[in-house]
């Protein structure tokens, strides 16, 4: 298409490979939104839910846990489980960029702007 141009074809095909990479970005973006991850702490006895971004979604307390003398352990349980679903979602975030650095040809490593 650009034969002949030099190095002209090769930017055009660089631009291009951009413009792919960014809107495969956006749309992961959009799909981290909705990937949802579940951290648990005391055994399953709490569960925090958060989209693969971060973001908490939900808290499920079993009411087992609700005595008020262990109030204290009742909030380290919260705690530790909105911990572990923020943990599972950078983990899967990364997971999820990975997979889209390969298919566009780079390091399955490589931090991407995001």
């Amino acid at each position: 298409m650009f034969k002949g141009m030099g190095g002209l074809g090769d930017m055009a095909k660089m631009m291009k490979t951009a413009q792919e990479m960014q809107g495969k970005m956006a749309q992961l973006q959009e799909d981290l939104k909705s990937i949802m991850v579940t951290g648990e702490s005391g055994a399953g006895l709490v569960k925090a839910t958060a989209t693969a971004k971060g973001e908490l979604t939900g808290l499920d307390i079993d009411p087992s846990i609700f005595n008020v003398d262990e109030k204290e352990v009742v909030e380290d349980l919260i705690l530790a489980a909105i911990k572990d679903a923020q943990a599972k979602a950078e983990a899967r975030s990364k997971e999820e960029m990975g997979r889209m650095a390969e298919s566009l040809g780079l390091p399955r490593d490589m931090n991407l702007p995001f």
